[in-house]
């Protein structure tokens, strides 16, 4: 179904290149015209404005408590300024400049205070909350749930993707529908980091996925360098031209980025003015995501892994009261190995802080697995808890039919966005028959529906009881499951584990059970991944029925286990670097140390895990979480070799790299990322911080001898700086500079003379080993 809108709203351009252009200088903040040079900024906003943009953006894109201490009076001038222009206005936020926690040092409820602190400070005199260039997707619903928390004006939320259709932490796509389109933002979109024509395939991509407006505004191109200055290679016309085509893929709002002025903006309201505004609606589907995986229920049979539960588990139990993380992240890494797609997430036990263990839990396997998760409690309070730290769409398991459970758990999972396991149960209890299940589920819908919820994010579990105190117990469940596909339309689960209770030999009712359960239609199964049979008897209804290509999984499944057969299964150092599991790899070390040399522990094992991690992460196998993860745990196992070494064991000696985030930019997440591989390889770091002077640099190039400096920069506006910095480096030493940031370039970095250009943390690695001849 396509939705066809009266026209296309047009965005205004790049506020950094026109103040640029009328004299701000490297390394000044833009947002502090917004008091000293109101009138530069009132001129951009009426510049735009009669180049026809309907909305103008304010010049609020850093006014962040981290950034200035004065958020509340720039905010304010600023909202005037953009009002004065006699045009809608978005309140322009961008991205903090921190990783959040694990992988950073913000805390999510720091983040959101942030961004709060400029939502409120706008006072609700905008018409919308405008998200860009944001580049993390646990940061950006921390904004997200800022706004609508403490204002009522539409989100729109615009990401700066890389040339692979990739956020920074490794957020795909159709992910980053999935959980924008359930936290229920009012526009998706992307700005920033590309030009219009490569933009193109994302946008139609981004279209196919989601049934929300959509807003692109992209750079003028590649920047360039010129006589010191940043320009973009796209010109007024081609921008036009390109933007059109991207008109015609069914968006609702165009506007420029970097590069863009308002002849740009002007050009492609007369190219793209009368297209309509059309918005495919693509088919409902039940799907849940991590950061960058998406699980669709229906199309496919789906596993969900049930070990971490203490039900049942004395050692579980125990871990639980040890406040044992590591066990718990051990049982997910162990069950995504054995092929599981969702993992559920229990620690339900009397005696603790379950909203606490639970955040906690949540978070430690979201930073070393990238499986999506399903919330296990009746808890509201850790069920809310979780539900808001998640990094993604969560499965949230469960809702009954009881009106007061209802009542608790549906407006959690509206405001978050999760998929809501229902159980066919009610005051009355566990109906014996599939009828009676069936009129609990109906009833689940119709309430759902009057939260606004629909009844595709709603998965049922008919309920398996015990067949060993009801001859027709599977009959019924199995009836069950089959007419909640058929009838209801609805997707299914089931612990298919509580068919078996009380029965020996239970792998083996299980196994039967479970493939009856697929063969009636079955979506998902919370099975233990970790059994053979169970597993078993998925590979082969997949083959089966036709699900499993040339029966590939199926026959990869069997290789996989003959191969087991000949191993000792091993938890190595090296493997719990590359699995991110920061304390194994400590109880490894510690082990090793005992009758290994160090050397021979980080040249055999740490360096090879990290280059492994590397080179997973350049071929986008692995993604930021995964990369810093394993840093942190090669970092836990050298702090336990250290003690040990001696001055001359350091392999990297002397081997010193200085980093720095350049004049006017404080966005140091590049900088800090590299700093952490670097260090973990070896290499003896200076890290400057950031908005660093170029002087400083060159100061501390020369006071410590350093042979290679490393330079970021995420805004084009910091740019000139960076060129600055390098021709102060090479007047000056003979150390070499290597350059990285989202704006930059090959292309770029040759033109502002800089030695090295490494465009992601990885190849910084590899360009520190070359250089400096390691």
């Amino acid at each position: 179904m396509v939705i066809t809108m009266e026209k296309i709203k047009f965005f205004d351009g790049g506020m950094g290149t026109m103040l640029q252009a009328d004299g701000l200088k490297p390394g000044e903040l833009p947002e502090l015209l917004n008091l000293t040079a109101p009138e530069k900024v009132a001129k951009v906003h009426k510049a735009y404005a009669e180049a026809g943009s309907d909305i103008i953006s304010t010049n609020t894109f850093g006014a962040n408590s981290l950034k200035f201490d004065n958020v509340e009076e720039i905010v304010s001038s600023a909202v005037s300024l953009a009002k004065s222009a006699g045009k809608m206005v978005a309140l322009d936020i961008g991205p903090t400049g921190k990783l959040l926690k694990p992988l950073g040092e913000l805390s999510f409820e720091d983040a959101y205070e942030v961004f709060k602190k400029t939502i409120v400070a706008a006072e609700d005199k905008t018409d919308i909350i405008l998200l860009e260039t944001m580049t993390d997707l646990l940061e950006i619903k921390a904004a997200v749930l800022a706004a609508k928390e403490n204002s009522k004006l539409p989100v729109f939320v615009s990401m700066m993707f890389d040339d692979t259709g990739r956020l920074l932490t490794g957020t795909d796509i159709r992910s980053a529908v999935v959980t924008l389109e359930g936290l229920g933002v009012d526009a998706i979109g992307m700005n920033c980091g590309l030009g219009p024509e490569q933009m193109y395939e994302f946008v139609r991509e981004l279209r196919s996925y989601t049934k929300l407006p959509i807003l692109v505004n992209p750079n003028a191109g590649l920047p360039e360098s010129v006589n010191g200055n940043t320009v973009f290679n796209v010109d007024a016309q081609e921008f036009a031209e390109c933007m059109e085509r991207i008109a015609k893929l069914g968006v609702s709002y165009l506007g420029g980025c970097c590069g863009t002025t308002p002849e740009h903006i002007r050009k492609m309201i007369e190219a793209c003015g009368k297209i309509p505004s059309a918005i495919t609606q693509p088919e409902p589907t039940t799907a849940v995501c991590s950061y960058s995986k998406t699980v669709e229920l229906g199309t496919d049979r789906v596993i969900i892994g049930e070990r971490i539960n203490p039900t049942g588990k004395k050692l579980f139990k125990e871990a639980l009261r040890r406040h044992d993380i590591n066990y718990i992240v051990r049982e997910g890494v162990a069950q995504k190995e054995a092929g599981a797609h969702i993992l559920d997430v229990n620690i339900g036990l009397p005696e603790i802080d379950e909203p606490s263990m639970m955040k906690e839990s949540v978070l430690a396997l979201q930073s070393v697995i990238d499986l999506p998760l399903q919330i296990d409690t009746s808890d509201p309070i850790a069920m809310e808890t979780a539900l808001r730290c998640y990094n993604g769409k969560a499965m949230l398991n469960s809702v009954n039919g009881k009106d007061e459970v209802m009542k608790q758990v549906f407006p959690l999972a509206k405001k978050y966005g999760a998929v809501v396991v229902c159980l066919c149960l009610d005051e009355s209890g566990i109906p014996e028959t599939a009828d009676g299940r069936i009129e609990i589920a109906r009833k689940i819908i119709e309430t759902a529906k009057s939260y606004g919820i629909p009844k595709n994010e709603l998965v049922f579990d008919a309920l398996a009881m015990t067949v060993s105190t009801g001859a027709d117990n599977a009959n019924q469940t199995i009836d069950a499951v089959r007419r909640l596909n058929d009838e209801l339309g609805v997707k299914t689960v089931l612990g298919v584990s509580n068919i078996s209770f009380g029965l020996p030999n239970r792998d083996e009712i299980n196994s039967t059970f479970f493939a009856m359960a697929l063969q009636a239609g079955l979506s998902a199964g919370i099975i233990n991944p970790m059994s053979e049979k169970m597993m078993n008897i998925y590979y082969s209804f997949r083959a089966l029925k036709g699900l499993d290509d040339n029966c590939g999984d199926y026959i990869t499944k069997i290789s996989a286990k003959k191969q087991a057969e000949t191993e000792q299964p091993v938890t190595d150092l090296k493997t719990a670097i590359i699995k991110g599991i920061k304390n194994e790899a400590a109880k490894c070390a510690e082990k090793l140390i005992e009758n290994t040399d160090s050397l021979e522990i980080i040249n055999g094992y740490i360096i090879p895990a990290l280059d492994f991690v590397g080179d997973e992460f350049e071929a986008k196998r692995m993604f930021l979480p995964q990369l810093l993860m394993s840093a942190d745990s090669a970092k836990a196992a050298f702090d336990v070799i250290k003690a040990r070494m001696t001055s001359s064991d350091s392999s990297q000696s002397g081997k010193r790299v200085i980093l720095a985030t350049v004049h006017g930019d404080i966005h140091d997440i590049g900088k800090n990322i590299v700093k952490v591989l670097l260090e973990n390889y070896g290499f003896d770091v200076i890290d400057l911080g950031k908005d660093v002077p170029p002087e400083k640099v060159l100061e501390e190039t020369v006071n410590s001898n350093t042979e290679l400096v490393g330079l970021s920069a995420l805004m084009t506006t910091t740019v000139p700086a960076m060129e600055e910095t390098i021709k102060l480096i090479h007047e000056n030493t003979d150390a070499k500079v290597m350059v990285g940031g989202a704006v930059l370039t090959k292309s770029y970095a040759d033109m502002i003379n800089a030695d090295f250009y490494a465009k992601d943390a990885a190849e910084s690695v590899k360009i520190a080993k070359k250089c400096l001849k390691i």
